[in-house]
């Protein structure tokens, strides 16, 4: 009796097999799919019961080791958010030095990154400190730009840092020109002005077609700013000295107040 069940289910199987490899295609993948879905609540119970073995294992825990833990992922929480707001911020600055290189006046001249790094609380308006000297190659007399303008020259020069003169400070004067009129003239000090921004132009004689909005760019003169560099805009005129010449209010196209980093004119 025993052998003749045994038979019986072995020809069972047999004959399963043989019509389930004689199948077609879509029928045999619809076959799949519900037996599949005859064992997916065994998986999903296995996975809860994963699920609850981990939950208990904290539950056995000890509170001072729990609350170690979750120090620890605080303080993990906070350098994450540290580290993703520098990444921000290196990435915003290389953006803007990226936009800043290719907005800078051509030349014969090799243009060198530096960042300002100091400027006195008593003097901010004539000198700042950058991180570029005698060991990058800094020399007096080099000029300090921003795509928007000239901001001054370099006067004094360390091993690794190096004053610039800004500007509109005694200690730097610009020989300049008016763009659309030719005439010539000069920027010197004293500063600072009753305007952020704003330095007086002396032109060499009485010049009254100068008028508010014309292009003052740097005239070469003097040897020590190349011929062509932006300086700023006219806002008005007046004449001086019984109408022997005309002085200028001059905006600066640099805003001085908001320098990070600054171009150095190498030659």
């Amino acid at each position: 009796m025993f052998k003749r069940t045994h038979y019986i289910v072995l020809g069972s199987v047999a004959l399963l097999l043989l019509v389930l490899l004689n199948l077609p295609a879509g029928a045999a993948a619809r076959l799949k799919l519900a037996v599949g879905g005859v064992f997916l609540p065994l998986f999903g119970l296995s996975s809860s019961a994963q699920s609850f073995v981990d939950r208990a294992s904290y539950d056995l825990l000890p509170r001072s080791v729990l609350v170690s833990e979750v120090r620890r992922l605080e303080q993990e929480n906070v350098t994450l958010r540290i580290s993703a707001a520098q990444g921000a911020d290196a990435l915003a600055e290389n953006n803007r030095l990226r936009t800043q290189l290719g907005a800078l006046p051509r030349g014969p001249w090799k243009p060198r990154l530096a960042r300002v790094v100091g400027r006195e609380p008593t003097t901010w308006w004539r000198t700042l400190l950058i991180d570029y000297g005698s060991r990058e190659g800094a020399q007096v007399n080099q000029a300090v730009i921003t795509p928007d303008g000239l901001v001054g020259r370099i006067a004094t020069v360390g091993f690794s840092h190096s004053q610039v003169a800004l500007i509109g400070d005694a200690a730097c004067g610009v020989s300049v020109l008016v763009a659309e009129t030719r005439d010539q003239g000069t920027i010197k000090g004293p500063q600072p002005t009753t305007e952020a921004g704003i330095v007086e132009l002396n032109t060499f004689q009485n010049s009254p077609q100068i008028l508010a909005g014309h292009r003052v760019v740097t005239s070469g003169d003097g040897g020590v700013f190349p011929k062509g560099l932006p300086v700023g805009s006219v806002l008005d005129t007046r004449p001086a000295s019984a109408g022997l010449y005309t002085t200028a209010r001059l905006r600066l196209g640099a805003n001085l107040n908001r320098l990070e980093e600054v171009w150095v004119l190498q030659p």
